[in-house]
């Protein structure tokens, strides 16, 4: 159960479905509560396709280009430990989002579906909790699931943001988005350093 939690908390992060939730109101502010819920599911299953994407096709990209794992593993990690420091001392996901919507309109794709919802560091672990010659398919299987999970909660608290935004205010959205921007950056030194340690035994 450990993993499957730790893996769980991993994608609750880089997702950040209550981050989505303020992004959520402002793009759907002038639409009717059902464009609301085609909106919300459209969103869902566009981030669900790019982040399956990357979990079948992500790691053959790379072996075509010649990137070994271990150095994505790297780079991977340092990007998302960018990203989170950005989550903890920057703009919050739901305060720079929202920008985003103001200025380009107000679509399910952009920025709802991608970088709301299927952030980069969401695409990155995609990619480095399914490597395939450390998972077999069911475990892959596995991780899928765990992440469409956390996207089906995206998808529930749009459903809800109405009522979650009353609830926690644009405040308590940029408070969890630090928070979760804390335990990213934690899971992102492991991943540096757990690529660094695999390198260097090659």
């Amino acid at each position: 159960m450990g993993p499957i939690l730790a893996e769980f908390i991993f994608f609750f992060a880089v997702i950040d479905p209550i981050g989505t939730v303020p992004v959520f109101i402002s793009v759907t502010k002038n639409h009717t509560e059902a464009e609301k819920r085609r909106i919300a599911f459209r969103a869902f299953l566009i981030a669900s396709f790019v982040l399956l994407f990357f979990v079948v096709g992500g790691e053959v990209i790379l072996r075509a280009m010649e990137v070994e794992l271990p150095a994505f593993e790297i780079a991977g990690g340092i990007v998302l430990l960018i990203f989170a420091l950005s989550m903890i001392f920057g703009e919050s996901k739901a305060s720079e989002e929202l920008k985003m919507a103001k200025n380009w309109g107000e679509t399910a794709a952009f920025p709802l579906a991608i970088p709301s919802i299927a952030s980069p560091g969401a695409m990155l672990a995609a990619v480095l909790l399914t490597e395939n010659d450390v998972n077999g398919f069911g475990e892959q299987a596995l991780t899928s699931a765990i992440m469409l999970s956390v996207l089906a909660l995206a998808f529930v608290f749009m459903l809800a943001a109405g009522w979650i935004g009353r609830l926690i205010g644009n405040s308590g959205a940029i408070i969890v988005s630090r928070i979760m921007g804390l335990i990213l950056a934690s899971v992102a030194v492991s991943s540096t350093l757990k690529g660094i340690k695999i390198y260097f035994e090659l």
